[in-house]
């Protein structure tokens, strides 16, 4: 498992256009102190916090910097509690005019909720696992009961009778009492469905602890007393569970073997040496293989160890070969391979995945034989596997797609076909979509494949595909009170109580037979999605969805917001939110640019990393400037928002372009790219190298250099209003980033323009923050408040 530095009209329109218009780079848009030319919100008497100076100089490859905020990477430092405090008393200050507006947004949102939330239960095995939150509750409840499947009569006798009834298993809100803080990592069921195994991290610091459940008595037993424990999976008679471990810069590097209830040490099964990779095991669906993957950001090292004999060793598949990945799965005594590695009849190039397989057996595991290939347009991402249907996650033009084929496949075959040779059944989605994520699923016997499909549009639909009958249903729909009509239709008496029989009483808003329905009840009818391109400035085409209200369409007068991510070929996250109609709904333009570096296919990620990724932020520029040329956002009005790596984005873009955006939310951001990378102590460092360089090679060193947003902060130029948020235990991206940033911005822009710029960090959060149900409607008002403060919008709020 790779951790990174992040993670945040139905028919879509053609956007194509030309970038006449154009913003001053930062070479041009200087400014006199004296005659700062931004309209800037009210601001206190109250004047920014000033922090402390330390010479330090700093040196790479012949270039000399004096680096004065370098102390602040000391987190144990207490001058910088100190600071951060003063800051967030400052932001509190500017922020003060917003409060009943913050109350009101808060408001709002919360309004918006259903009382209580639930899952539709999944089957695994002989049972039915769901979640729930409780009214009034920030976290969700894990749940789960018996399933029936006796007959109709039998079942009802049963319920009667009181058999079956809720079990739970794990409550995070108990745990967020207790501690404050909660995030749970990773949960594992046992095979037997008597265990269950779980991570916790009751910090912020992603430092997570194992605990085991004996879910038969309701105690947690014994466990390795491990801060840094990652990934887990339990052996075939859950005897034992396997589980790695991190080293000091949280790199997942060691698997160990656990038994339960026995005093022995744990066994030590694997090491990982190469500083670059991490380590991350899994369980294959049929339970047979536990595989132990070493991944770097852009190659592959399988083991697999037999389920039932852990101790029998590790059987390697492939070695190791630069800039090829595989990731396998299992079925009935064959390895399936998904991998990029080179075949005979052809070059491999980048992102051209297939899949592949070979006999589960000691003695033949490198004798792969590609059998399906992608065929033109289509881009393997993933795929799943169970006892009759193999799924596969594609990109067809940029968009994701699944589809299912039937298993096995032919034995005999002797050359690979394509895609569509094996006759698929490609899932029928909504044309607004946007992200498609898999379920759970867990139970290899299954026919039925659940998926949640959502777009800006759209607010979250649960959808199961039976891969046999090539059918589908929709099973829930999220509801926005307000907004959308949750309703429930069932065809039968027995249906819905073979229903109720599933599902307690607080999930009832799931007892709907929609079979038959394929209305996917998005909001467009409020609410306009366009998707299209935008020429950047080297001709490429860069992809653009933009929501906006139907009343608020090229206006040229709205105030709009655009967001960057572009990093580690991620998927810029579009999909719904119910929390945007807010802004919406007071005429804001919403855009999402998904600039080179991110989701795709595997080219259009390299295209944003290390010596081209100068593509990214120019990419994001771009789309900020069509949006102004087109009218879709006043040229005053434009804000823009990144979170981590995206934050890198925004940063770098507002350093290049400063007069282009009115106002900017960095959330977490990385920001100080060019000593973070020079720093190989700190977590995440050397596994960037393959994303952004490795700047102890001079190439790598001088690009990184060229748009790291804390060295490239443009002098005396007027910067717009930023909002910076940080967390003090964040270990992805230190607190310090967004500290030294925001230092080095009031002293050296527009004193003015800089009183403007606002750091307000978590005091006890992590990279995730605290993430409850309704703590998040807090940090989202503020946010929005910002951004209409910053955008000169508060009086007509007040007057509203």
């Amino acid at each position: 498992m790779l951790r990174r530095r992040g993670l945040f009209s139905s028919s879509p329109l053609p956007i194509v256009s030309s970038l006449f218009f154009s913003f001053s780079s930062s070479s041009s848009s200087s400014c006199c102190y004296s005659s700062c030319k931004r309209t800037l919100p009210s601001l206190p008497s109250l004047r920014p916090p000033v922090p402390k100076k330390i010479p330090f100089a700093a040196s790479a490859h012949g270039r000399n910097w004096e680096d004065p905020y370098r102390w602040m990477s000391n987190t144990d430092d207490p001058d910088l509690l100190d600071h951060l405090n003063r800051e967030n008393a400052y932001a509190e200050a500017v922020m003060a005019d917003t409060r009943d507006l913050q109350r009101r947004l808060v408001a709002e949102m919360k309004a918006r909720m259903p009382p209580t939330l639930s899952t539709p239960p999944e089957r695994w095995g002989p049972w039915l696992y769901y979640q729930y939150i409780p009214e009034g509750k920030e976290y969700p409840v894990l749940y789960r009961r018996l399933s029936h499947s006796d007959g109709f009569a039998k079942a009802f006798l049963n319920y009667m009778r009181g058999f079956g009834k809720e079990e739970m298993l794990l409550d995070w809100n108990e745990v967020a009492e207790k501690y404050g803080y909660v995030h749970i990592g990773t949960c594992r069921i046992s095979p037997d469905h008597k265990f269950l195994a779980y991570t916790l991290d009751t910090s912020g610091s992603e430092l997570f602890v194992l605990h085991i459940k004996d879910l038969r008595t309701g105690h947690i037993i014994a466990s390795p007393r491990v801060e840094g424990i990652v990934s887990l999976a339990w052996a075939k008679d859950c005897s034992c569970l396997l589980y790695t471990v991190c080293d000091e810069t949280q790199r997942p590097n060691r698997v160990f073997c656990t038994k339960l209830r026995s005093d022995e040490a744990d066994d030590l099964l694997f090491t990982e040496n190469d500083a670059s990779c991490c380590v991350d095991i899994a369980s294959t669906k049929d339970g047979k293989f536990i595989t132990i993957n070493s991944n770097s950001r852009t190659s592959s090292e399988v083991y697999v160890i037999d389920a039932t004999n852990v101790k029998d060793g590790l059987w390697p598949v492939r070695k190791r070969v630069p800039g090829v990945q595989y990731f396998l799965e299992h079925h009935y005594g064959f390895f399936y391979i998904l991998t990029n590695a080179p075949r005979g009849d052809m070059v491999s190039t980048v992102g051209s995945y297939y899949l592949a397989r070979c006999r589960a057996e000691k003695s033949l595991l490198a004798g792969w034989q590609a059998i399906v290939l992608p065929g033109e347009g289509i881009t393997f991402q993933d795929m799943d596997i169970f006892h009759g249907h193999l799924v596969l996650f594609l990109h067809q033009k940029g968009i994701p797609v699944f589809c299912s084929v039937n298993l096995p496949v032919d034995v005999n075959i002797k050359q690979a076909i394509k895609i569509e040779d094996l006759n698929p059944w490609f899932f029928p989605v909504p044309s607004s979509l946007c992200s498609i994520v898999p379920g759970s699923n867990h139970d290899f016997m299954s026919s039925t494949y659940r998926v949640v499909i959502s777009s800006p549009v759209m607010p979250d639909v649960m959808v199961d595909y039976n891969m046999e009958k090539q059918t589908f249903r929709i099973i829930h729909r999220d509801e926005v009170v307000g907004f959308t009509n949750n309703t429930q239709a069932n065809s039968s008496s027995e249906n819905l109580l073979s229903n109720l029989l599933s599902i307690q009483s607080h999930s009832n808003q799931h007892l709907q037979n929609v079979e038959d329905s394929h209305k996917w009840n998005d909001l467009s009818e409020s609410f306009c999605c366009e998707r299209g391109e935008v020429i950047s400035y080297d001709g490429v085409l860069v992809p653009l969805t933009i929501l906006y209200s139907r009343q608020a369409k090229n206006t040229g007068q709205s105030p709009g917001l655009l967001h960057g991510y572009g990093a580690y070929g991620e998927v810029l996250d579009k999909s719904w939110c119910s929390d945007h109609i807010s802004l919406l709904s007071r005429g804001w333009v919403l855009a999402y640019a998904d600039v080179r570096g991110g989701g795709g296919d595997a080219s259009w990620h390299q295209a944003g990393t290390r010596s081209c990724k100068l593509n990214s932020i120019k990419d994001f520029a771009a789309c900020g400037m069509y949006l102004v040329k087109e009218g879709f956002v006043h040229k005053n009005r434009l804000g823009a928002i990144g979170c981590s790596a995206g934050g890198l984005l925004v940063g770098a873009a507002i350093n290049m372009y400063p007069d282009l955006f009115c106002a900017a939310i960095l959330k977490v951001p990385f920001l100080d790219i060019c000593n973070t990378m020079l720093d190989r102590s700190l977590p995440l460092t050397i596994l960037d190298y393959d994303e952004f360089g490795d700047p102890r090679n001079q190439d790598d060193y001088e690009m990184i250099r060229s748009y790291s947003p804390y060295d490239n902060i443009s002098p005396h130029v007027c910067y717009p209003s930023v909002l910076v948020t940080a967390s003090i235990h964040d270990s992805r991206v230190g607190v310090w980033e967004a500290a030294k940033w925001v230092a080095k911005v009031r002293d050296n822009t527009c004193p003015t323009c800089s009183r403007s710029v606002i750091l307000k960090s978590n005091m006890s959060g992590g990279h995730f923050a605290e993430g409850g149900r309704f703590i998040h409607c807090d940090d989202a008002a503020f946010e929005y408040a910002f951004l209409i403060k910053a955008m000169g919008l508060l009086q007509d709020e007040k007057q509203a």
